[in-house]
């Protein structure tokens, strides 16, 4: 939200949440960006809120720390106009079940010398659409999931807007 205030062609114009208290939320309501808290069996099995984004003009989604697989209409209706971030290099650590600190302990498990974070388009499949950007970082000696974390973390915060905006100003 910080990265596209004032800017001059793209604005964060609804933040949708599935967690009533999450801190994006509060952020939401410091930026002055409505928020719209949406329930699962409708997000899932019903209309998506497809209605509300429309009628909201949304013309890209952005998905942070969402867990949820998003529903087909949804993906018909933003077709490569649905970024997500991933904290793993994918293909590896992707998936039904990789999120958060899973994804750190399967990459220490492994041996792996590096970890990083991917962004990518959303498609059908968990962790699957096309990818936008990746950036590595070391796994270090000592490493634990929350070290190994917060060194991706720092990634994600570092390169996460600029690739959102590159891919809305290209589309």
């Amino acid at each position: 939200m910080e990265h596209f205030q004032g800017h001059p062609s793209i604005e964060v114009a609804l933040v949708v949440c599935n967690k009533p208290g999450a801190g994006v939320i509060a952020r939401a309501e410091h930026f002055g960006i409505p928020v719209l808290l949406i329930e699962r069996e409708r997000f899932l099995r019903g209309d998506a809120y497809l209605r509300e984004l429309q009628a909201t003009h949304i013309t890209y989604i952005v998905l942070a720390g969402f867990l949820w697989r998003v529903p087909a209409p949804l993906i018909s209706a933003y077709e490569n106009r649905i970024v997500n971030i991933h904290p793993a290099l994918l293909p590896a650590y992707g998936g039904k079940g990789m999120w958060g600190e899973h994804v750190h302990a399967a990459v220490l498990a492994s041996g792996d010398a590096e970890s990083g974070i991917t962004i990518h388009y959303v498609d059908e499949h968990y962790d699957h659409g096309a990818h936008l950007f990746q950036a590595r970082c070391p796994v270090l000696p000592g490493d634990t999931p929350a070290t190994l974390a917060a060194r991706v973390l720092e990634l994600e915060h570092r390169h996460f807007a600029g690739v959102v905006e590159r891919a809305v100003l290209e589309s």
